[in-house]
């Protein structure tokens, strides 16, 4: 049986769109709509955040506030670092997707001999760099830092030194550089992505999962062979952006995309995924309560939520 731990992560400052600090609040209140308790029985730990930057001119604008991002990884790597030596299972509730990338860095310090493999659940790549990015936001960033990756090669921006800089530390952050290897991640429901990227994605002969192939196969199929094809990783990382979903239920969140994953096979996907011991931490991420209607994406994020960490304390 597995100690959860919760970590709340109201952040913004990654995203292009505002709002995603509220969405942990407004996953709290689908709990107390569905008459749960579920926030009273685990342990939790808020991080502070740096979204009073939002209210002040942009310093970078191909890593729009960098340096506030840099103080989140700090924050929130040290915090998954702390739940993991603490023999606790991390289960992060972030605003915006940048945050992944201090959890990833979290779990690589605290395993430093892991070979730890991500299964990265969105609708983005997430794969950009301050040198190829189109909107300068760095929640499409965070896969990047994880493999240390500038991407030079696709490369339409030059940097001034400041950018560089704080880039170089995110991407050495803990001293691990890079934190995963592009053969170690599985991109699933993956339909929204720029030429740079798919660079990438052919660099690193990433694995990519679509929504046609999970509706195909169903999710147990595709579960099974994505854990097959991590089968050399000691540990494995599961980051749930609820972008993932399809744009008809999707309207709470700040990039919507369609031809997504239905409710019942995202959540069928993140609990399956749950079962398997591998598994060292969950992330779920993006919802924007300002976005939507009756905080409908936030109560479809709270099933998706309860369910895998009820899977995970059978475990």
């Amino acid at each position: 049986m597995k100690n959860i731990k919760l970590i709340e992560v109201p952040s913004e400052i990654g995203a292009g769109t505002r709002g995603a600090s509220l969405g942990v609040d407004a996953i709290k209140i689908a709990a107390l709509d569905f008459m749960s308790n579920f926030f009273v029985h685990f342990p939790s730990e808020k991080i502070p955040t740096e979204n009073n930057l939002l209210f002040e001119p942009i310093a970078s604008p191909f890593a729009k506030r960098i340096k506030g991002i840099c103080t989140m990884y700090e924050r929130v790597s040290k915090a998954v670092y702390e739940s993991i030596k603490s023999n606790f299972f991390p289960v992060v509730l972030s605003g915006d997707h940048s945050i992944s990338g201090a959890t990833i860095a979290g779990i690589k310090i605290a395993k430093p001999e892991a070979k730890l493999g991500v299964i990265w659940i969105d609708a983005h790549a997430d794969l950009h760099t301050p040198y190829t990015t189109p909107s300068g936001n760095l929640h499409g960033m965070p896969l990047a830092t994880a493999l240390a990756e500038d991407n030079k090669e696709s490369g339409v921006h030059e940097l001034d030194k400041e950018t560089e800089k704080y880039w170089r530390h995110l991407k050495n952050i803990g001293g691990i550089s890079p934190k995963i290897e592009g053969e170690d991640i599985v991109l699933i429901s993956l339909r929204d992505y720029e030429r740079e990227e798919k660079a990438l994605i052919e660099k690193f002969g990433i694995k990519v999962i679509t929504t046609g192939e999970v509706r195909r196969k169903g999710p147990e199929n595709v579960v099974r062979s994505a854990l097959r094809y991590l089968s050399n990783c000691t540990d494995i990382y599961v980051s749930f952006d609820v972008d993932c979903l399809d744009s008809s239920i999707t309207k709470g969140t700040g990039t919507p995309v369609s031809n997504g994953l239905r409710e019942r096979e995202a959540e069928d996907l993140v609990s399956k995924f749950m079962q398997n011991r591998k598994i060292c931490c969950f992330e779920i991420t993006e919802v924007n309560p300002t976005l939507d209607k009756e905080n409908l994406m936030a109560e479809i994020a709270f099933n998706i939520l309860q369910r895998s960490v009820n899977v995970l304390i059978m475990n």
